[in-house]
């Protein structure tokens, strides 16, 4: 069985690193996919980044349109009564500029002054 896959959409919201223990850090970023004509709701996507995956997000920012390579994660967990859940985590492992779209540029800005424009 395959847990393999993808999803393209815009970046809605990109949280901060956070350091959960001394072993482990995650960030949460959401991906909107835009509904089709037939559905009238879009999808808010929530995904997870984990250790080093964590910098993939800093290339891209709100709004931009990307592709995200994550896998399916389930686990469960018992709470101290005894009532046992089950809990899902779309882990991304890849973001990519959707086709059609760039990871923001950095922009040179070339400033030029004149003796006489400077204020001392």
């Amino acid at each position: 069985m395959t847990n393999q896959f993808q999803m393209t959409g815009v970046i809605k919201f990109i949280g901060d690193a956070n350091q959960v223990s001394d072993k482990f850090k995650k960030r949460e970023f959401v991906v909107t996919e835009l509904s089709d004509k037939d559905s009238k709701y879009d999808q808010h996507i929530a995904f997870q980044l984990t250790q080093d995956k964590c910098d993939l997000i800093n290339a891209f920012g709100t709004g931009q349109s990307v592709t995200v390579s994550f896998n399916l994660r389930g686990r469960e967990w018992v709470s101290p009564q005894g009532e046992t859940k089950y809990f899902n985590t779309l882990e991304a492992w890849r973001i990519e500029a959707a086709e059609g779209s760039s990871a923001p540029q950095a922009v040179a800005v070339e400033v030029t002054a004149d003796d006489e424009d400077l204020p001392f």
